[in-house]
């Protein structure tokens, strides 16, 4: 298992954060380059509450059933339900706050268990850098989205 703490600060206010994390619409891979038209698929959305499919296939192909909750205020967490390289129970937490100046202070828990190869080449990928590649592009995505609501 791998429990990784990570912040990010963004001129994106917290509820634009949350927005982009909760956008289950046919532009979240658009949102979201990372993840690839192959595996998007939801399933269901509710007021707080969503269940989709998601997957990458770069750096290697994996996909995953995720739950998403945002019941929480500023508060978003994924939940692994079937995975192609995690187990279930895995998950992100993001929380945004609104940051001095503006933007948002966005705090992310990556727990993650793996089952496959993949799973335990992106555990040690993400504990040798400090979850740096994720947090850098997050930031990437946020600050693109700040930019274009200036």
């Amino acid at each position: 298992m791998a429990k990784i703490e990570m912040d990010i600060d963004t001129k994106l206010p917290p509820e634009r954060v949350v927005a982009a994390l909760t956008d289950f619409s046919d532009r979240r891979p658009d949102i979201w380059p990372i993840l690839s038209r192959e595996f998007y698929e939801v399933y269901s959305v509710g007021e707080t509450s969503a269940d989709v499919r998601e997957g990458q296939t770069k750096p290697f192909k994996v996909s995953a059933e995720e739950h998403y909750d945002w019941s929480t205020p500023g508060k978003v967490v994924s939940t692994v339900k079937e995975a192609t390289f995690m187990k279930a129970g895995s998950s992100v937490t993001t929380t945004a706050a609104p940051a001095e100046g503006g933007g948002s202070h966005v705090h992310i828990v990556w727990e993650r268990f793996p089952t496959s190869p993949k799973g335990w080449v992106a555990v040690a990928m993400m504990k040798a850098t400090g979850g740096k590649p994720l947090t850098s592009y997050w930031k990437k995505v946020f600050d693109g989205l700040a930019e274009k609501q200036a």
